[in-house]
Order: C-alpha cells, then sequence, then structure tokens
C-alpha cells in the first residue's frame, strides 16, 4: 500500500489535535480530543502528561475512522507542543507531579532572583524559573525526578521509547545548537548542576530530523502501523511557522491560540535581553527565530465567553458567532474601553509576570458587546505591541502572515490589520501546526529534501485582509494610550498583586 499520508500532531493549551494531509500539504482530515487545565491558584496552571496521551490516542484514532485512512498509508508523523511546558518524570517516563504548562507564571519571583544572579531575564514561563521554583519548594519531587523535560520530548519518548532534546525548545533551557552544549556556568551559578544531568540531551535532534519508527507498544495505543516514522517537530508556534509560509527571512508569521506569538527568521539574533541563548538555527539551519509574544490572547476570550456568557451557550448560533456580530455594529474603541491584555502576566516586551489585566473606562452604558469588542482591541494593541519592537530593531512589517484562532473571525482579522496597518495573510489550512508538524515529517521522510522546499510545496494562501487607513489612524491615538498603561501603573499593579498573594 503506499504510504501518501502524513500525520501532525498539535498539543496545544487546551487539546490535541491530529491533522492528516496527502503529501502536497492537502486536508484529509482533523480530530481534536480536549483536557482540562488545573489553575489551583492565581498565576499557576498544571496539566497532567496521562491526559495528554489519552487526548492524542483518541484523536488519532478518530480521526483514521472517520477519514477512513488505513494506518498503512501514514508515511511519517512528527508534533508540535506547548513550551516550556516542564516534566518531571522517572526513566520510564512516569510523571512525578503535574506538568506546569507554559503560562504558569508562579516561578515570578524566581526569575527575578535569576536576573540578580545571573544576568539573564528570563521569563517566568521557562524551565530554568520553574526548576528553581520546584527546588525550592517541591524538593521532594525535584529530586524524585530523574528526567527533566518538555511536552514535546516526553511524547517523543512516548512515541519512540528514547530520550531525547529538540534544538527547537531546549534553547529556552539554555541550549546552543552552534556550541553543541548547555549553558552549565550559568546553571552553576543558581546551584542548579544537577539540572543539566537531568536533561535527556544524549540524543538532540533539529526540526524535520528522524528520529526512528514508532515502538510496538505506542503503535498498537494509537492504532498506527509498526514502521511509521517519527519525525522531530518543536514548539506549537515554531512549527506553526512552517505551516503558515514563512521559511526564510523578510516576513513575521503570527500564530494566534491562547497566546499570540509573532516570529520571523533573522540572518543575525535580534533581541536579546541578556537571555541565556537566543537561539541560533533552532527552527531552520542558518537562522535565528526572532520573536515577541504574548502570554494571554485567546485564552481571554475564552474565558469571557466560559464565564460571562453562559447564556449563549446551546443555541442554533456560537456564542463567538453572536459576540462577533454585536461587536462588529459598535464603533473603533468600544464607546471609550481600554483593556490591558496581562491576564496571565506580560511576555514582551516588559517580562513582567506580575501585572494582570484590566478593563478601564467602564460605564453604565456598556453592554457585553462593547466588552468582547474591547477585549479584541486590546489584544491587538498587545500584538501591536510586539510588532513595534521588530520596527523599533529595523524589520519592517507591512504584512503578516496569520494562523489560529483569530483566523475564525473576519472581524478579529480586521482589527489586527487596522490597529497595526498591515496586509493580513490568511494560510488555507487554519491548523497551521498541524500542517508545519506535518512539513517537518515530509522532510524527515524524504519527500522533499529540505523543510524549505518543503513549505513552499504544502502551504497555499485563500484570504488576505486589507488595512482601512481611516480606522488605523483612531487606533493609532488609543494604542498611545494602551501603551502608557504599564509604565504609568506598573508599581501599583505589582504592589497590589503582592497583597492579594500574602492576604
Amino acid at each position: 500500500m503506499e504510504r501518501d499520508v502524513l500525520m501532525g500532531i498539535d498539543g496545544g493549551t487546551g487539546s490535541v489535535r491530529v491533522g492528516f494531509y496527502d503529501l502536497q500539504g492537502n486536508p484529509l482530515g482533523f480530530s481534536a480530543t480536549e483536557y482540562e487545565t488545573k489553575h489551583l491558584h492565581p498565576g499557576w496552571a498544571e496539566q497532567s502528561p496521562d491526559d495528554w496521551w489519552a487526548a492524542l490516542k483518541e484523536s488519532v484514532r478518530k480521526g483514521l475512522a472517520a477519514t477512513g485512512i488505513a494506518k498503512e498509508r501514514i508515511a511519517a508523523i512528527s508534533s508540535a507542543t506547548t513550551s516550556c511546558s516542564v516534566v518531571l518524570c522517572i526513566e520510564d517516563g512516569t510523571p512525578v507531579r503535574d506538568s506546569l504548562i507554559w503560562m504558569d507564571v508562579r516561578a515570578a519571583q524566581e526569575v527575578i532572583d535569576i536576573a540578580e544572579l545571573t544576568g539573564s531575564r528570563l521569563s517566568a514561563e521557562w524551565m530554568p524559573g520553574k526548576l528553581l521554583w520546584l527546588k525550592r519548594n517541591e524538593r521532594e519531587h525535584y529530586d524524585k525526578a530523574e528526567i527533566f523535560c518538555e511536552y514535546q520530548d516526553w511524547l517523543t519518548y512516548r512515541l519512540t521509547g528514547m530520550w531525547s532534546i529538540n534544538i527547537n525548545n531546549s534553547c529556552n533551557w539554555g541550549y546552543n545548537a552552534r556550541e553543541g552544549g548547555f549553558a552549565e556556568d550559568f546553571y552553576r551559578r543558581l546551584e542548579m548542576e544537577e539540572a543539566v544531568a537531568k536533561f535527556p540531551k544524549q540524543r538532540v535532534f533539529a526540526v524535520g530530523d528522524a528520529i526512528g519508527t514508532i515502538t510496538k507498544e505506542a503503535a498498537d495505543e494509537l492504532g498506527l502501523g509498526y514502521d511509521t516514522l517519527v519525525a522531530q517537530g518543536g514548539i506549537d508556534a515554531s512549527i506553526g511557522v512552517l505551516g503558515m509560509g514563512v521559511y526564510e527571512p523578510g516576513k513575521i508569521a503570527l500564530i494566534t491560540g491562547s497566546s499570540n506569538l509573532a516570529m520571523a527568521l533573522t540572518e543575525e539574533a535580534m533581541f536579546n535581553e541578556g537571555g541565556i541563548n537566543t537561539g541560533p538555527d533552532n527552527l531552520i539551519k542558518g537562522y535565528y527565530t526572532a520573536y515577541r509574544g504574548q502570554v494571554s490572547s485567546g485564552s481571554i476570550l475564552s474565558w469571557f465567553k466560559r464565564e460571562l456568557c453562559k447564556d449563549l451557550e446551546g443555541g442554533e448560533e456560537s456564542a463567538y458567532d453572536i459576540l462577533n456580530r454585536e461587536a462588529k455594529e459598535l464603533p473603533i474603541g468600544s464607546d471609550g474601553l481600554v483593556v490591558l491584555d496581562y491576564w496571565q502576566g506580560n511576555r514582551h516586551p516588559y517580562l513582567d509576570s506580575k501585572v494582570r489585566g484590566m478593563f478601564y473606562g467602564l460605564s453604565l452604558h456598556h453592554t457585553r458587546a462593547h466588552m468582547y469588542r474591547a477585549l479584541m482591541e486590546g489584544i491587538a494593541f498587545g500584538t501591536e505591541n510586539l510588532l513595534a519592537q521588530f520596527r523599533e530593531n529595523g524589520f519592517p512589517v507591512h504584512e503578516i502572515n496569520i494562523a489560529g484562532g483569530t483566523t475564525q473571525s473576519d472581524l478579529f482579522l480586521q482589527i489586527h490589520a487596522d490597529v497595526s496597518n498591515v496586509v493580513v495573510n490568511v494560510p488555507s489550512e487554519p491548523q497551521a501546526p498541524c500542517l508545519g508538524a506535518a512539513i517537518s515529517a515530509a522532510a524527515a521522510a524524504g519527500i522533499y529534501p529540505s523543510l524549505e522546499e518543503a513549505v513552499r510545496a504544502m502551504v497555499r494562501f485563500d484570504k488576505v485582509i486589507k488595512p482601512d487607513y481611516g480606522n488605523h489612524l483612531k487606533y493609532r491615538q488609543i494604542f498611545g494610550q494602551y501603551r502608557k498603561i504599564y509604565p504609568n501603573f506598573k508599581d501599583w499593579m505589582h504592589e497590589t498583586t503582592d497583597v492579594y498573594l500574602n492576604a
């Protein structure tokens, strides 16, 4: 039987999504299975790795059944997963506790301490701060664990039975692909030398490398063929860049979902806040990946729908469709509402995990639709704050390729185009991480000679959103006020956060 199908896995914040594609990147089918995120305290976010695996099993089996694709047709599989979603486990893959997923920012104090000890300004989302928090607060779990890794590496182990790391996400822990090692002096200064010893660094793979075939046990559980090739994937946003058609310098890829990430390939390192690694070769060899990110974007809209729109559920029209229709009728600026999109802190440009989100300007005139539109505008302002940093570093931003949840709303796409005064290109396949993972699988299987060739062959576009310059001028004034909120209120927000956390 001809092996003419590629399978891409997207281990996202809310679910495992599985896409099936032909060798030209055309979608053949898709399935998704949700899992739970536990928010035990403000700023915390945990998931069970066993839930990831259970959701993957269900998604693969549902997808194969729905499409009628025979397992023998699948040439290769690869995955894109959240990062840094930290897993502590023993050698056989058994977790010693739930994963601290990427949006968990409990290590806010730890990254402040790390900056003082090493001079490196890191996000509280990243592995080092989380490990330091665990060492200080859950020493029994920290010591019991034999492996420190991420969602991606744990999933690769479950698929292949082999421990390894991938260049794409391990740069956030201090791995430098060109030097072939970790920033060991950094960990010595933190008195965490043992952490490096627990990283599964004996084998290192780049995106699109062939790792090996799936184990018999994993194949039986997932319903796949025994000789299915497993290819190295990486961070969901990075792999999504490939699925959005960005494979060389010149364009911004904006991947949207629970969080937003703006990414570009550059020949030289663009952003360096004294971090432990700027990420050479971490997606496509020869390039750095410059990125700026929002912690909260689509997750804020999900929160709003879940907590404040329960009465809209269950009808013929979805809650989002109703909210979008009502918000579209409202003026730019939502009649005076401004939203700060820091529900789980700020990643860029401030690397500040202690600030939180806010509405300003609420009056008795405002409706739920005003609030929803203001949320979309606030998220778009947060994205523009990222794009502004690219411009300030000499990278002109005139158009972006966009994928993810935002593409489901024409209103949201237009708001992004108008706020940032950019052309927005929407790929035909909205599941960019799934397609990007399939592209990685295609390169590993030798279907295309390189990742770049696979991207050129497998990505197409079907929608272009152009900005309205008059709307942009209005948004530019409001954005100026948005940018003043953080510097003017930062100290007050820090003090207020500390009061509530310590109360």
